[in-house]
């Protein structure tokens, strides 16, 4: 894939045209005055019938999963054949992270955990009456979720320093701990808890559990919107759990040996590829604002596009709009081909076009100078958006030791 479609285009093109018409108008409310941004998300899942798709592939899913339920197992190749509604399907993940990405990458991120980490972690591993009663919602965006596994003091260690427990108590279980920076957390009505089964063990050589929590529980505490520096359009609170008594039916599965961690690398490959669509939105802005500037800003009688190191910096955004625009091209095509790219890619993925659209973003602000700086210029919005994609999803530092193990396992 070298370019894009006229089919996606056309889909690009009606994003485009309702993030002008509705997502603009709403971007001060939900950027400064905290006004949470899900009735602009469902608006637009709505309008673009994503929800209609959502709910027609999840019957499918599930009236596959029945019908195979009393069946022997049949062993699935590791790799699927080639699958062109895949890809489109890909693409129809991408674009509207791409569009959404040029006015509030935070509305993306907070998109993307409901219906994409959260439910997702469900759909994978969730009983058909767990799919039922949590995931369909998550994936209409009826319900906010959350996906809850970052720890005050458990960041790029994530399993290792991991101090939420569950203890069993019956027939159910006693979950406490808290957790932090959890993206929609302040207003999640169903949040995926990861923590580990205490069973008197060595902490490092506990299992991995994850349960599924509604809005209201009793001990279940979820705090105010913490501030940040950027994605203002994502809510992000923490949350406190003390003495949350759960029946077996919230463990998703219904089974302790579900391979938890194994799913959690899983949840963040997706969310790392992801990464590329956001960074490539934020990048295409950049480019658009800084040519329309030193197409019209005057400096010492000429336009400043017309000095060599205005151009340079020009030049230096496409080039990096190309790779990651390249980046998001091959996963379309691999979604195409059946493939996803492994951890290690997704790694690799993140970690350039994050520090790519980070190194854009530094210069647009440059190039727009003591007005860069200024919050009307919107530039200012966008460079502070970028600088996360560096650190959630596992920081850059994460990336390169998660690329380097790959080589030198494989070497």
């Amino acid at each position: 894939m070298i370019e894009w479609s006229e089919t996606h285009v056309s889909i690009r093109d009606s994003i485009r045209k309702f993030c002008e018409t509705h997502v603009k108008p709403k971007l001060h409310a939900i950027e400064h005055e905290g006004e949470p941004p899900y009735e602009v998300l469902r608006e637009l899942i709505a309008t673009f019938g994503i929800d209609d798709m959502a709910r027609m592939t999840f019957a499918t899913q599930i009236e596959k999963q029945k019908a195979r339920e009393g069946q022997p197992p049949v062993e699935r190749e590791r790799r699927a054949g080639p699958n062109p509604q895949a890809g489109m399907e890909m693409a129809m993940r991408m674009i509207p992270i791409i569009e959404l990405s040029r006015y509030s990458a935070g509305m993306v991120t907070a998109l993307g955990v409901s219906m994409g980490l959260t439910a997702s972690a469900i759909m994978a591993r969730g009983t058909i009456a767990q799919k039922e009663r949590w995931a369909l919602e998550l994936l209409t965006l009826e319900k906010i979720g959350a996906w809850a596994i970052t720890e005050p003091g458990s960041g790029s260690d994530a399993f290792g320093a991991m101090k939420s427990s569950a203890r069993r108590d019956g027939e159910g279980y006693v979950l406490n701990g808290s957790k932090t920076f959890i993206t929609n957390g302040p207003y999640a009505d169903t949040i995926v808890f990861i923590c580990k089964l205490d069973e008197g063990n060595e902490p490092k050589l506990r299992k991995v559990l994850s349960f599924v929590l509604d809005k209201g529980m009793p001990g279940l505490t979820q705090s105010k919107p913490l501030r940040k520096l950027g994605l203002h359009g994502s809510p992000t609170g923490e949350l406190f759990l003390e003495d949350v008594k759960v029946g077996k039916d919230r463990l998703l599965g219904e089974t302790e040996e579900q391979p938890s961690r194994a799913a959690t690398k899983e949840t963040f490959t997706a969310e790392r590829t992801a990464v590329a669509g956001m960074a490539l939105g934020l990048v295409e802005e950049c480019q658009r604002l800084s040519v329309a500037y030193a197409n019209t800003r005057e400096q010492f009688g000429k336009k400043i596009g017309e000095f060599q190191l205005i151009q340079l910096k020009l030049a230096k955004m496409e080039v990096a709009r190309m790779n990651i625009q390249n980046l998001v091209f091959r996963q379309i095509e691999m979604a195409g081909e059946g493939r996803s790219m492994t951890l290690a890619e997704a790694s690799a993925c993140k970690l350039y076009c994050a520090q790519a659209a980070m190194d854009v973003c530094d210069e647009t602000v440059q190039l727009f100078g003591g007005n860069g700086y200024m919050a009307e210029y919107r530039v200012e919005q966008l460079f502070r958006d970028a600088r996360v994609l560096q650190i959630y999803g596992g920081t850059d530092e994460i990336q390169i030791s998660q690329i380097a193990r790959s080589l030198l396992e494989a070497g």
